[in-house]
C-alpha cells in the first residue's frame, strides 16, 4: 500500500472520471465505490441499470456518488455510432453495424474516453485481452507522438531492497508478443516515462536477457543491445530522466552485489526500477512469477503510448487491484497531453 497510497493522494488533490465497462461485477462496484469514498473522482458504470443496482443490493454496496450509463438509453448512442461509423467506414462498416457495435460497453466506454466524457477506462475483470485493446486500438489508436502501444504491470513488493523501496515497473507483458527493436525501445522509453510520472524519480531502465553484457552470442541478444542505445537516444530527445543498460540478466538488474561483479559502474545495474522484457512470453511469466510467488501488489495491465489513458487489468484482479489501477489510470490522465500528445493539435484532457 505504500506506493498505491502515494497515487491516491495524488489523485485526491486533482479528482478524474473513470469508466468501467463491467459495471455490474461485484469487484468493479466495489471499486467504484471506494473510488468515491475515497474522493478519487467521479466512477461511471456502464450497463443495464436494474442489474447494477440489483448486483450492488446484493453486496451491500452504495451507489451515492456512481454514475450509471446504459448504452442502449444513453443520448450519446447516435453520435457516438455515427462517430464509429467515420472512423471505420473504410473498413466497410455501416450505420446500423455501427450501432449495434456501440452498444457493447467495452465500444461505448472507449469513445467516451476518446470525446473527452471522461479521464480514462478500466476493464477487462470479465474479457479477454482483445476484447478490451480492440475496441481501443479502434477507436482511441496511438497517440501523435507514439509508434507503439503496449502495456505495463506495477508490482510492490514487500522486500523494499528492489526497484524504487520495493516498485517494479514491467513491460511489455500484454500486448506486443514479438517487439522489433523499434518497438523494444519505444515500450522502454514509455515505462520509463510512467516511471518518472508516479514514482518523482528518474527511472533505472534494465532491458533484460539471458545475457549479461556479451556473456552468450545470439541474435536475440543483439536485438536488446541495439534497443538499448535506441531508448536512450529516444529519451534523451523526449526529455525523460531515464538510464538505460543492457542487456542485463534479471539478478545483474536488481541485485547490487551481483551487478558489482557482473556490471561495475552501472548506473542501472542493481538498482533498476524498471524491467523491459524481450518479449511477451518472458513479460507475462515473469509478472505472474512475482505477483503469486513474492505475494506482490499487482497493478495492470496499464496501456502505454494510446492517445488517452485505459488500463485492462486480469480476470483474476482483485477489488484491491482494480481501484489501485483506476487511480494510476486517474493520475496518468492528470497530464497525458504532455507525456504522448501534441497538445497545439488536439483539445486538452482537462
Amino acid at each position: 500500500m505504500r506506493f498505491i497510497g502515494s497515487v491516491i493522494e495524488k489523485l485526491q488533490r486533482h479528482p478524474k472520471r473513470i469508466v468501467f465497462p463491467e459495471g455490474s461485477e461485484p469487484r468493479v462496484l466495489q471499486a467504484a465505490r471506494q473510488f468515491h469514498s475515497l474522493r478519487l473522482g467521479v466512477p461511471i458504470l456502464l450497463g443495464d441499470r436494474s442489474k447494477i443496482k440489483e448486483a450492488a443490493a446484493q453486496l451491500n454496496v452504495s451507489l451515492e456518488g456512481v454514475r450509471i450509463i446504459n448504452p442502449l438509453q444513453s443520448e450519446e448512442l447516435d453520435n457516438f455510432a455515427k462517430r464509429f461509423e467515420q472512423l471505420r467506414r473504410y473498413k466497410g462498416v455501416k450505420e446500423t453495424e455501427a450501432r449495434e457495435v456501440m452498444l457493447k460497453p467495452n465500444y461505448f466506454g472507449a469513445m467516451m474516453v476518446a470525446m473527452h466524457q471522461v479521464d480514462g477506462l478500466v476493464s477487462g475483470t470479465n474479457e479477454v485481452t482483445g476484447s478490451v485493446l480492440r475496441p481501443l486500438f479502434q477507436i482511441i489508436k496511438v497517440a501523435p507522438q507514439a509508434t507503439t502501444a503496449s502495456s505495463c504491470m506495477i508490482m510492490e513488493v514487500e522486500d523494499t531492497r528492489f526497484g524504487e523501496n520495493g516498485v517494479l515497473f514491467m513491460a511489455d507483458c500484454g500486448v506486443i508478443p514479438e517487439p522489433t527493436v523499434e518497438q523494444l525501445a519505444d515500450i522502454a522509453v514509455s515505462t520509463a516515462q510512467l516511471a518518472c510520472q508516479l514514482l518523482g524519480v528518474p527511472a533505472r531502465v534494465a532491458l533484460l536477457s539471458y545475457s549479461t553484457k556479451g556473456s552468450a552470442t545470439h541474435s536475440s541478444i543483439g536485438k536488446v543491445q541495439a534497443a538499448t542505445a535506441l531508448a536512450a537516444q529516444k529519451a534523451k530527445q523526449k526529455l525523460v530522466e531515464a538510464d538505460f543498460d543492457g542487456e542485463l540478466q534479471l539478478d545483474a538488474a536488481i541485485v547490487p552485489e551481483i551487478a558489482t561483479r557482473k556490471v561495475p559502474g552501472s548506473k542501472v545495474a542493481g538498482r533498476a526500477n524498471v524491467l523491459i522484457f524481450p518479449d511477451l512470453n518472458s513479460g507475462n511469466i515473469g509478472s505472474k512469477l512475482i505477483q503469486h510467488i513474492a505475494r506482490a501488489n499487482a497493478y495492470g495491465q496499464i496501456l502505454l503510448g494510446l492517445d488517452r489513458p485505459a488500463a485492462d487489468v486480469s480476470r483474476g484482479s482483485s477489488a484491491h487491484d482494480i481501484l489501485g489501477v483506476a487511480a494510476i489510470v486517474g493520475v496518468q490522465s492528470i497530464a497525458y497531453n504532455l507525456l504522448y500528445t501534441d497538445a497545439a493539435h488536439r483539445p486538452p484532457a482537462e
